[in-house]
């Protein structure tokens, strides 16, 4: 008995049926349409249970099957192009033992050692460029293998695609390639949608697709579309290869990027290893990847191997988990935060995304509702990255039932029942009322929380528990707990409320920067509450100061210094301060600094694991001598620190700005002297240009 069991054989084959016709109708959708109704993972499992049904009963496998054919179709929106080599699909796998069995079916076609190259699974469009004389002549997408786009002008606007080759050129040369949109320049367009009041997109590739199949070119041009070449197709009068690995350095020599984080291996346990590598690196990149695509590097063991008739033998894609998938948004509440901010969340029919069960997901604000037009009843496309909270990116309107009708932000708190206020030129609405109940669990919960005062046992259930039983009211009132009524709740016994009264008390001793933090002062983060601490060294003198004074502090500007000055202006907020001052909690900050001053003025960026300090203390090295230490690089970066497995897109950005890269032995000279080494030091800046970017962040 196969893995379907005993079931009468007309059932399978309508299921069969129906899995064909839903193939080819999310084919469509996909391809053709530019709007999908399900998720990669959804339609991949579409395909893996055709194919495995078809394995069991072969006499279901019908010629024009979707498991034999390339997946994809070229739209009527452009003239068609027929590929002069086909552009086939890739197998798929998701694990080990699968790698194995695509390694052992190897095994029948050729034997001895095999070298592989694995590279990452670019989240994209597959693009062919044909060059003629070394000139650009056709871009086309992939489409159905066969027949696809011309998108010739449109690509021509992409500036990481080169019109003329820099190496000698063949007569006739075909690049193949990911067309993608950085994620960076993803959040950006949505920013730009939304302040537009337009639609967003729900993720990079299909903003890349909407992007790329513009009949205006001029608007491709403004999407900022990035591309990485991989392989070779048809080549003519031109030189030979005879690995994988001398394509691609001829791909670079001819003026291609092609991915610094490709890497040749020698067996499968390596292979494993980079995937192993990449599925937890995958958020450090600013491009989106799903999987790892592992090649035979050897071209004679390729052209043994062959290819099916859909899929070469040689080359497999290691998919990822996925970290969408789509559901049913069965209600969207309202919560209310520690500043009163009231956001909107999802209540989901609960699915697994990324390895974890979802039920809940943020939507941000109203006008983040509006504008994705979510509405309780749709389907909708979760996204969960990494420990990144879950969000709702988007509805699947082709499966929005009828009259479904649009969902209106609350007037009222629907904790405390005040009305809600939207300030102006804000998107952000907030509860007003002081005293409502929400507010309070939230800030007190935060001041306890390890990002503030770190005191343990006091989460956000016991804070919870204690306000309705009138023991908390404010953060104040943690120094003042009555615990001869804590005794009084279920499982609080006397080791418990030793180890709470404990953590109380330490948390007196705590910097005044977590102070700072834990008194939920709008607009003022744990960077602001440094800075302030560092610069002003009392809670006093930070009390006292107007707006202006603070906002003339380095790193905190205007906004920060306004919401400063009238969180302490505030009566209320005054009383609270005093009773913590009476509880004995630390208002003093750190001592003036004595290390010379040598990096005023300067920005020093530190990227990757560095072995004499940890990320923090490499950053508050430079912020003691007068620098600062910014996460991202630009043209007022200094120079770049660079430790082992540093980010890729860090790395990429200095190189384009001319931007030094110091190694841990410079940055320590840095430190010291406030000087940058000389270029032509062997200790000093820059990268050799034979060592490969970095992949961490």
């Amino acid at each position: 008995m196969g893995i379907f069991g005993r079931v009468a054989d007309s059932e399978w084959a309508e299921r069969a049926a129906e899995l064909r016709d839903l193939i080819e109708y999310h084919n469509q959708r996909y391809y053709l349409d530019d709007a999908p109704e399900i998720t990669d993972a959804e339609f991949d499992a579409l395909v893996s249970e055709l194919t495995a049904l078809e394995l069991e009963h072969p006499e279901l496998a019908v010629a024009d099957s979707p498991t034999r054919k390339v997946w994809g179709q070229a739209s009527t929106l452009f003239s068609e192009v027929r590929h002069l080599t086909p552009m086939m699909s890739l197998d798929k796998t998701t694990s080990y033992e699968e790698l194995l069995a695509w390694a052992k079916r190897m095994e029948r076609f050729i034997s001895g050692d095999v070298a592989y190259t694995c590279e990452l699974k670019i989240d994209g469009l597959a693009m062919s460029l044909l060059y003629e004389g070394g000139r650009l002549v056709r871009a086309a997408t992939r489409g159905d293998g066969e027949v696809g786009e011309d998108v010739t002008a449109n690509v021509a606007t992409i500036a990481a695609v080169p019109h003329v080759l820099a190496a000698p050129a063949p007569d006739r040369v075909e690049v193949r390639g990911e067309i993608y949109m950085p994620v960076s320049a993803f959040d950006l367009l949505n920013r730009r949608q939304a302040e537009a009041g337009a639609r967003t997109f729900i993720n990079p590739r299909n903003a890349a697709a909407g992007s790329l199949r513009q009949k205006d070119p001029a608007v491709t041009a403004g999407r900022e579309l990035a591309f990485w070449a991989y392989q070779l197709g048809t080549v003519e009068g031109g030189p030979t290869f005879s690995h994988h690995t001398d394509m691609l350095q001829w791909m670079r020599d001819a003026g291609f990027p092609v991915n610094p984080n490709i890497e040749l291996v020698h067996g499968l346990e390596e292979v494993d290893g980079y995937c192993r590598r990449w599925l937890e690196r995958r958020h450090s990149l600013d491009y989106e990847i799903d999987g790892a695509v592992i090649k035979v590097d050897d071209l004679a063991q390729r052209r043994e191997l062959g290819a099916t008739s859909r899929a070469p033998r040689w080359a497999i894609a290691y998919k990822f988990p996925p970290e969408e998938k789509t559901t049913l948004l069965e209600g969207i509440m309202v919560s209310i935060g520690r500043t009163g901010k009231a956001t909107p969340f999802a209540m989901l029919k609960p699915v697994t995304v990324g390895g974890a069960k979802v039920s809940l997901a943020t939507l941000h604000n109203e006008d983040q509702v509006r504008i994705k037009d979510v509405r309780p009843g749709d389907t909708v496309v979760v996204r969960r990255a990494g420990d990144v909270i879950p969000e709702v990116r988007g509805p699947v309107l082709g499966l929005r039932p009828e009259g479904l009708p649009e969902w209106q932000f609350p007037t009222a708190c629907p904790v405390c029942g005040e009305t809600l206020v939207r300030l102006d030129g804000e998107s952000d609405t907030f509860c007003v009322n002081d005293r409502c109940p929400g507010q309070r669990v939230q800030r007190i919960a935060h001041f306890a929380s390890r990002s503030a005062m770190d005191i343990e046992h006091l989460g956000e259930r016991t804070v919870s528990q204690f306000c309705r039983a009138g023991l908390l009211a404010d953060v104040a009132d943690i120094y003042h707990l009555d615990y001869s009524k804590v005794a009084q709740f279920e499982g609080w016994g006397e080791t418990s409320i030793a180890n709470l009264a404990a953590a109380v008390e330490a948390s007196k001793s705590r910097p005044l920067a977590n102070l700072l933090v834990g008194l939920s002062i709008r607009h003022l983060g744990a960077t602001g509450s440094q800075i302030l601490a560092r610069s002003l060294r009392h809670l006093d003198r930070i009390m006292d100061a107007t707006s202006e004074e603070l906002a003339a502090v380095e790193g905190v500007g205007p906004i920060i210094g306004a919401s400063v000055q009238r969180f302490f202006a505030t009566p209320a907020n005054r009383e609270v301060v005093e009773r913590l001052r009476a509880a004995g909690l630390n208002f003093e900050g750190p001592a003036a600094p004595e290390l010379a001053q040598v990096l005023v003025g300067k920005s020093v960026v530190v990227t990757g694991t560095l072995e004499g300090w940890s990320r923090e203390e490499a950053e508050e090295a430079i912020k003691a001598r007068g620098g600062k230490s910014p996460g991202s690089v630009s043209k007022k970066t200094t120079a770049v620190v660079v430790g082992s497995e540093p980010g890729a897109a860090k790395l990429a950005k200095a190189a384009q700005l001319g931007v030094p890269i110091l190694d841990e032995s410079a940055f320590a000279d840095l430190l010291e002297t406030g000087e940058l080494p000389d270029p032509g030091d062997a200790a000093g800046a820059g990268r050799r240009d034979d060592e490969p970017a970095g992949t961490g962040g």
